[in-house]
């Protein structure tokens, strides 16, 4: 029997959700398959493929929901499943829809916080529906958020000096592909080589995304070390964020960031918002810091707010995750 079959033998006879780890225990337990000759590291690790591979391949006969955690089960069913919630709650298809209603842009937010408090980073959405219509045919060409971190310098002397002798080193230009989940090899490829290519003009270039499958960590890896392309994990709270690989400094690409300043008019602003603060007075540069914050995204400033975006934005949020 082979691992598909075997999954849809589990969901046909246990008849009620189950998690990638229930339906591995339950192939397990019932001898189903021979998983002497792995290729991967755990029969779990193959099961959680190859159910990945069933919803990127949108099978008809299986479906999935999340609650913390991914249940999948058969399509056939879904009218009479009864989904646990809270000692007992019954789910129909308008909510398990719900679940999974939560959209990439709202991500973005959670990305900027942690940008902010972590790093000093100043971030902005590109809006791609914006852009020039002329160049609606380039695939991969806007980031979904880009930032810009200063060299704070205590000294106007210093700060002037550091101008004189290579502006470029007073601050370093950051770019973002923003993703809900990557869950195999085939994801990681496509979301890894659009972030190498939207990010071709800034310093370092990351790919961000939610859920990452623990899967895919080794390709992951390589891949950063031969393309410098870093890995940010996103969480529900936003100051548990983190890089789990870090992006590879490089020079600035003039030319594709003077194409990007005329295709989109929100990369063009944050670029001139850059200009005006680092050539600002020192009298003006307090305003003008000001001015760059209030252009760019809104973060989060406490973790009550945390707790409702994430409740509107049907995000999930794990129990102990952020303290309410």
């Amino acid at each position: 029997m082979t691992v598909t079959e075997a999954i849809f033998k589990t969901l046909e006879q246990t008849k009620k959700p189950a998690t990638a780890q229930e339906i591995a225990d339950f192939i397990l337990k019932n001898n189903w398959c021979d998983f002497s000759n792995l290729t991967v590291a755990t029969p779990m690790h193959l099961i959680t493929s190859n159910l990945s591979t069933l919803i990127k391949n949108n099978d008809a006969r299986i479906k999935r929901y999340k609650d913390k955690v991914y249940f999948y089960y058969l399509a056939k069913n879904e009218n009479n499943i009864i989904m646990q919630e809270d000692n007992a709650k019954k789910y129909d298809k308008k909510t398990v829809v719900k679940t999974e209603t939560y959209e990439e842009r709202s991500l973005h937010k959670l990305l900027s916080t942690y940008l902010k408090s972590s790093a000093d980073i100043y971030s902005k959405t590109i809006f791609h529906e914006r852009s020039n219509r002329k160049d609606e045919n380039q695939k991969w060409t806007h980031p979904d958020m880009i930032g810009v971190k200063f060299l704070k310098l205590r000294s106007e002397s210093s700060q002037n000096l550091l101008k004189v002798v290579n502006q470029t080193e007073t601050f370093k230009l950051y770019s973002y592909e923003i993703k809900k989940e990557i869950n195999n090899d085939y994801e990681l490829k496509e979301s890894f080589f659009q972030t190498v290519s939207n990010s071709s003009w800034a310093n370092y270039g990351y790919l961000a995304a939610f859920e990452i499958s623990d899967n895919i960590k080794e390709e992951m890896e390589r891949l950063n070390q031969s393309f410098g392309i870093g890995v940010i994990l996103l969480d529900p709270n936003p100051y548990q964020s983190k890089i789990l690989f870090p992006a590879k400094f490089k020079s600035i690409d003039i030319k594709t960031i003077d194409k990007l300043c005329v295709i989109n008019e929100d990369f063009k602003k944050f670029i001139d918002q850059i200009e005006k603060l680092l050539t600002a007075e020192e009298r003006y540069l307090k305003s003008t810091e000001r001015e760059l914050n209030e252009f760019c995204d809104d973060y989060f400033e406490t973790e009550d707010e945390i707790v409702q975006y994430c409740k509107d934005k049907h995000i999930p949020i794990d129990n102990g995750a952020i303290d309410e």
